[in-house]
């Protein structure tokens, strides 16, 4: 499997993302990495690994690209100067056939932007949807969308969010019907926006989905659905808060036990649950964020992710190219539409795409 990678996006610049796709290599052998950015820069990383992940470097393929988009570039400017970016360039590589899958941590908007020019989009899909999952109650997840590229949608928006929730949960998964949900501020059919109001309505007319209608932002977290329909405004702001939420619960838990003698004694004991606690509770274990209704597939990386986050968006990356997620959509998404026609007006986009992942 060919994997392409901005190796220049995000915040720990090329050696998170060298080490990760190392680790990745290492693990699956059968995968070919391709590192786009300034070629100096990234074979001094590839000589740095360590010894165990040493062995990598011969599937670790340096592409040079000497631009670099910062993270406070507007996706207008990216689009018109960015040809020479790494990011850019990654994309190519995908759009030409060159590898199956592009992933980077750089600029969301960016991102979007360039991988639209470059990839196209489904047909009938405007725009992306960023999607990735969350933890829920007893070892499940959920995946939330969108989370930040369409801030303020139309109800028509919102019924194809849910459709491409249910055929990735089912592809990718291999959940036989996954319940779908509209996030709302109460579960009752006279709460909530008018779009929202209408999508659901609209997706009570859908056949062949488990629509279950609102949950609220408990229910997110309980399990109570599969996959959570939300604008951007909201899915961003409900994934940031559940990541801040995750690492204060671990914070505390873990200066509880220090506090004094006796309970750092009883946290010594506890030692192994705290490791299960906190690993279940890492964001990173769930970091790739699949960028829904392009032609094409292309993971982004959150920002901030260090090698090991880098190495699971790989894995999410690998795991959507085997199952060739661009090709179900197009497949199903047209003829599941309701046949009503369009719900509402159109979407507003971010602002550029400058909240980030």
């Amino acid at each position: 499997m060919r994997i392409a990678v901005d190796a220049m996006g995000g915040d720990k610049g090329p050696r998170a993302t060298v080490a990760g796709a190392a680790r990745a290599v290492i693990e699956d052998p059968q995968l070919d990495i391709q590192l786009f950015g300034p070629a100096g820069l990234l074979d001094d990383e590839i000589s740095r690994l360590p010894r165990p992940l040493a062995a990598a470097a011969s599937h670790l393929h340096l592409c040079d690209a000497p631009d670099i988009i910062p993270a406070d570039m507007r996706a207008s400017q990216a689009l018109r100067r960015g040809h020479a970016s790494s990011m850019a360039r990654m994309l190519d590589c995908v759009a030409a056939g060159e590898a199956d899958v592009g992933v980077s941590s750089g600029n969301t908007g960016a991102l979007m932007a360039l991988s639209r020019r470059a990839l196209g989009m489904v047909p009938g899909v405007p725009r992306p949807a960023i999607s990735t999952a969350i933890p829920t109650r007893g070892d499940g997840r959920c995946y939330l969308l969108d989370l930040g590229a369409n801030v303020d949608v139309s109800a028509e928006r919102l019924v194809d969010f849910a459709l491409m929730g249910d055929i990735m949960a089912r592809h990718v998964d291999g959940l036989a019907a996954p319940r779908i949900a509209l996030l709302n501020v109460g579960v009752e059919s006279t709460k909530g926006s008018l779009a929202v109001q209408q999508a659901d309505a609209a997706l009570r007319q859908v056949a062949g989905i488990d629509y279950l209608g609102f949950i609220e932002g408990d229910g997110v977290f309980a399990g109570q659905a599969d996959v959570v329909v939300c604008d951007g405004f909201v899915g961003n702001v409900l994934l940031k808060a559940s990541e801040g939420l995750a690492k204060m619960l671990v914070g505390r838990v873990q200066a509880t036990f220090e506090a004094h003698w006796g309970s750092r004694l009883v946290g010594m004991l506890a030692r192994p649950a705290l490791r299960r606690l906190k690993s279940e509770l890492d964001p990173v274990r769930y970091n790739g964020a699949s960028l829904l209704g392009l032609a094409g597939i292309v993971i982004k990386s959150h920002g901030s992710c260090d090698a090991q986050g880098f190495y699971y968006a790989l894995k999410r990356a690998s795991q959507e190219v085997s199952r060739d997620l661009p090709s179900r959509l197009e497949a199903e998404l047209d003829h599941r539409r309701p046949s009503s026609g369009p719900l509402s007006g159109g979407s507003v986009d971010m602002d550029d795409g400058q909240q980030e992942l």
